[in-house]
């Protein structure tokens, strides 16, 4: 059984195939049509709902994309949608806002926006239009009036009124805090979703069951469903397992657990490797950062995963469960081929391991799209370089989007290592990129253009580290 609070309203779900939406949920059997069926992938936003969580004692409210959230991942959670956002009649101030500032226009995107804008009030977030646009970054506009949109968001952010649930948010707290006391039992349907509650509990059941598919974020998994029309018989959701959640750092080393979301990354980071935490802003949307995580993105082994490059260049590892064993795998010996990587049957990953003792502080990252917000890259590329008195004393170059699997660049390397810090050794390390990688023409870029960018991207980071005055570029160019 699956309980959570829709809004103040308790809901037990026995009877529902764990394959099944939380957007179709809303639409089909609680009748909550406000949530709009876009994409039916996360790119558009007209489905996103807010999800609640207790951390230290408070609610905090976070954006997802309803279309790719199963609803066992509602346990122990409120789920509010644009319904429950007027009280007693009266529309909530984001809702007013949005009225008064014109934004809704043909009002098929709004509700969507609305929520949006509503998470981001309640995060008491700066109104600058930079982190506006960021959290709407995952709602398209159809009449692309996108102007009265931000408006209406900065000035619900600025003047941020208490609302009902501000008022009952001692309440909710309790009764999640209640909800979380009590593990979930799954959904034991003709398709099933178990729920484990601790690494142990998860290793067990899936020696057991190594064909069942691993829920974490479920922002590549849920498409599985809604783009290809598949019925996934098995799952062992990762949601009740703190363990995989928790970030952790000491003088030597940054621990992420596997199942921690893409936005608690940003967040912890920030301080600790702050060019990783600038790299996640591109990564996707706010809605799938909310939901995805860093061992979802690796398990998938997409050639253009956003994080990978990030990892390989900072010499990650992986922590590997398997039943009662646990080993330990260098993240650039973890990548196979396409879409194939290193695991065993059974075999998940439980963390990543970052040795900081590696990590440059001129450690930096790009990625190159068609667009800023929501994309995913051509080339995405990594730089831990570090130089002592002039000379290159250790060079890690990744790289996304030049091969059939996220990888570095060992030939461009060893061009580096152990030469003087200058233009001349930048322009040999990029010849040495031809030797590192061929890649292949798509609709996103041809192979010469790749590896043009590729290069062009380690002369950037020389720039950087030369002039005196910041380098103005953009972060995209196609």
């Amino acid at each position: 059984m699956i309980r959570f609070l829709q809004n103040q309203t308790l809901i037990a779900l026995e009877e529902t195939d764990p394959n099944t939406t939380v957007l179709s949920w809303l639409r089909e059997t609680a009748r909550r049509t406000g949530t709009k069926e876009g994409c039916a992938s996360g790119d558009c936003g007209a489905c996103t709902v807010v999800l609640g969580r207790v951390e230290a004692g408070r609610m905090r409210y976070e954006t997802a994309n309803s279309c790719l959230l199963l609803v066992s991942q509602l346990h122990g959670k409120q789920l509010l949608t644009v319904e429950d956002l007027a009280h007693n009649g009266v529309l909530h101030p984001v809702q007013q806002h949005f009225a008064g500032n014109h934004a809704s226009q043909c009002g098929f995107c709004t509700p969507g926006f609305v929520m949006s804008a509503f998470a981001l009030q309640k995060s008491g977030a700066e109104a600058d239009r930079r982190t506006v646009e960021r959290h709407l970054g995952g709602n398209l506009c159809r009449c692309t009036g996108y102007r009265p949109i931000v408006e209406a968001a900065q000035r619900a952010c600025e003047q941020n009124e208490a609302d009902s649930f501000t008022e009952h948010e001692a309440q909710t707290v309790a009764r999640l805090e209640e909800l979380a006391s009590h593990a979930a039992a799954g959904l034991n349907q003709r398709n099933r979703v178990l729920m484990p509650q601790t690494l142990d509990e998860l290793a067990a059941l899936y020696a057991q069951h190594p064909q069942a598919r691993l829920l974490a974020g479920g922002t590549d998994l849920a498409l599985a469903i809604t783009q290809q029309h598949q019925t996934l018989p098995l799952l062992i959701s990762l949601g009740g397992v703190e363990a995989l959640r928790r970030i952790e750092v000491n003088d030597e080393t940054l621990r992420i657990g596997a199942a921690a979301s893409l936005s608690a990354c940003g967040e912890r980071l920030e301080s600790v490797i702050p060019a990783f935490s600038r790299m996640l802003e591109r990564f996707a949307s706010q809605q799938i950062r909310n939901l995805g995580t860093p061992g979802g993105n690796l398990a998938n082994a997409s050639p253009i995963g956003d994080s990978a490059p990030l990892l390989l260049a900072l010499n990650a590892t992986l922590a590997l469960r398997c039943g009662e064993t646990t080993r330990h795998l260098p993240l650039d010996q973890f990548f196979l081929s396409y879409r194939k990587t290193a695991l065993q049957p059974g075999e998940f990953i439980e963390a990543i391991i970052i040795p900081l003792v590696t990590v440059s502080p001129s450690f930096s990252a790009w990625k190159v799209a068609k667009r800023h917000e929501d994309d995913i890259s051509t080339v995405s590329a990594a730089f831990n370089i570090a130089v002592k008195e002039g000379v290159i004393a250790a060079a890690s170059l990744a790289f996304g989007g030049m091969a059939a699997v996220p990888a570095r660049a060992t030939h461009a390397e060893q061009a580096l290592i152990g030469q003087p810090f200058t233009d001349a050794t930048i322009e040999a390390a990029g010849r040495a990129l031809s030797l590192d990688f061929q890649p292949l023409t798509d609709f996103r870029g041809s192979g010469a253009y790749r590896l043009a960018v590729a290069q062009n991207l380690l002369k950037r980071y020389y720039l950087q580290q030369t002039q005196s005055a910041p380098l103005e570029v953009f972060d995209y160019v196609h």
